[in-house]
């Protein structure tokens, strides 16, 4: 997406913000402003549910709801603070087996002291009564060792079973601020970081590694004809057709509104452009129908650009020469797949 497509679609989200803090008649703090501008642009699925139930409930939302909602889906500290958390209760776990575990080497050691002990009072016994306490004794030793031995074994199930919980919980988390919640497809950090990582194996590895970025076209308009709830079920359209033609070491993301990046190791640009006709020919064949009136909307179409690895490539180039591409494609009347090595490849201008 060009800076000036970008600077517009921006400036829409950031007015809408703007009017929905007026019509609330909410401060026009940097935290009401950041929830406004994430509601209206949409990225944030939950945040807009909890919204919108509040809307439809009450008409308008308070300054007190603003700030619950705002803590609990923006706040820079949540996901730390939820990281914190199961990190504590981790810790703690460990702690409590580590204890567990010391008890029980203990009782292990007075036992082998007390058995000893009492093998060698055994070579002492001078009569039967004796020897019947003796083994009495041990009787007891050994059968109080084995109970203690018993609810050890025990707590080590229930810590292990704990932990295991408590790392569920951490991936859940891991995924959570890895994924876009509207289409379920990696979000654009994960796209971020994915590249850098897959340019330097390509560079080392020297195998090839290709790039796809794509775009909804005429998103906006319809977006505007037809409602933010239909443009929802669109991107998830989309991201389905991505979804079942990519293979599984393949990246697919949401790399921006109604744009998702495609990161495609070990594979070649004649290999890419297999899979970018796959991913256009399964949107185009899609009819699309309102959910709430059953219209038919007709079809969507994605124009597609690809890049891919050359010697000294970083992230941010692979990414320039694929939107290069996806530029062609739109300038060539969309609907369409080119790759960077189309050399008519036009310099950046303004295509929706």
């Amino acid at each position: 997406m060009s800076q000036e497509d970008e600077f517009k679609r921006t400036i829409v989200y950031a007015d809408s913000a703007l009017d929905y803090i007026k019509t609330n008649k909410l401060p026009a703090f940097p935290r009401n402003y950041e929830l406004w501008y994430s509601y209206a642009s949409g990225f944030n699925r939950a945040l807009n549910r909890t919204i919108n139930k509040i809307l439809a409930r009450d008409g308008k939302i308070s300054p007190e709801e603003t700030q619950k909602i705002y803590n609990r889906f923006l706040s820079p500290n949540r996901l730390g603070e939820r990281i914190d958390e199961v990190g504590d209760k981790i810790s703690e776990e460990v702690r409590e087996l580590i204890s567990a575990l010391d008890k029980g080497t203990l009782k292990t050691t007075e036992y082998g002291e007390e058995l000893a002990r009492t093998l060698s009072a055994l070579e002492n016994v001078s009569d039967r009564s004796q020897l019947s306490k003796l083994v009495i004794h041990l009787a007891k030793l050994t059968t109080e060792t084995a109970e203690s031995n018993q609810e050890l074994r025990e707590q080590l199930v229930d810590s292990r079973r704990q932990i295991g919980v408590l790392q569920e919980g951490l991936e859940a988390i891991r995924y959570e601020s890895l994924t876009d919640e509207l289409t379920t497809l990696n979000n654009r950090k994960h796209f971020d970081q994915s590249l850098v990582r897959a340019v330097k194996e390509a560079e080392e590895s020297h195998a090839p590694l290709s790039l796809l970025i794509s775009d909804i076209d005429h998103f906006k308009q319809f977006n505007d004809n037809y409602g933010h709830q239909t443009g929802d079920q669109v991107l998830r359209l989309v991201a389905l057709a991505v979804k079942q033609n990519v293979k599984n070491n393949d990246i697919a993301c949401r790399y921006g509104g109604e744009e998702f990046g495609i990161i495609l190791p070990r594979t070649t640009i004649e290999d890419a452009k297999v899979i970018a006709e796959k991913i256009r020919k399964n949107v185009v064949a899609k009819e699309l129908v309102k959910r709430s009136t059953g219209e038919n909307l007709g079809r969507i179409t994605i124009s597609i650009g690809i890049s891919t690895f050359r010697p000294g490539d970083s992230a941010e180039s692979m990414v320039s020469r694929a939107d290069l591409a996806l530029y062609a494609a739109k300038k060539a009347g969309r609907n369409l797949v080119k790759a960077e090595e189309e050399k008519k490849i036009p310099s950046v201008t303004q295509v929706a």
